[in-house]
């Protein structure tokens, strides 16, 4: 195995349109705001000059546009790959914050039997092995070279937990994985050798 460095980013897309607050989870045709646009397009400005040899993209319209920027700054084809997905969620399309939430009414309390998982979507483990299977095949195919992933809070936010050596199960509320973030990766080799968390659109927050 060669010992180049490689450096595979995850980006997470930027803000989204949803003026009813609802969990849109992988619900089709949510699509970035102004902001978000701005968000993307300030983050893709960071890689100016960077050494980026492949870009890939979940399927849904949020990061598909966050990527857009990325292609333009690069020069790549987004390859869009299905294991950069949101995480599924049974309780997409419903209010799940604050006084209009949801999840006071007790038909949904059997899916919230063990957040651990969590119970009520797809597991955190799952998540995780996905996600790190695709960055093991990234770096693979840009080794000594960079690679960028555009993906989504959750799917993120398990693969620091996993690299970092944390649990799966969190609070939600402690997740450090903004808007338009980058989370990059780097690797001598097979072997992670650093971590590195940055806010590049942080102004536009």
């Amino acid at each position: 195995m060669s010992k180049e460095t490689t450096i595979v980013h995850l980006i997470r897309h930027g803000e989204v349109y949803n003026p009813e607050r609802i969990l849109y989870g992988r619900i089709p045709g949510f699509h970035l705001s102004d902001r978000g646009r701005k968000q993307a397009k300030r983050a893709a400005e960071a890689f100016v000059g960077h050494d980026v040899t492949l870009l890939m993209g979940s399927p849904l319209q949020r990061v598909q546009e966050t990527a857009q920027p990325f292609a333009e700054i690069t020069g790549l084809t987004l390859e869009t790959d299905e294991r950069l997905i949101e995480a599924g969620n049974r309780f997409e399309g419903l209010h799940v914050k604050g006084v209009r939430s949801q999840l006071w009414n007790p038909i949904r309390w059997p899916l919230m039997s063990n957040p651990t998982l969590p119970s009520w979507g797809e597991h955190y483990v799952d998540i995780a092995e996905r996600m790190m299977e695709v960055i093991g095949e990234a770096r693979e195919r840009a080794q000594g070279h960079e690679a960028i992933l555009v993906s989504h809070q959750l799917p993120i936010v398990c693969v620091q937990r996993h690299v970092l050596g944390k649990s799966l199960a969190h609070n939600p509320a402690a997740r450090r994985c903004n808007l338009a973030s980058c989370t990059s990766l780097v690797y001598r080799g097979d072997e992670l050798i650093d971590y590195i968390y940055t806010e590049p659109a942080q102004e536009l927050y």
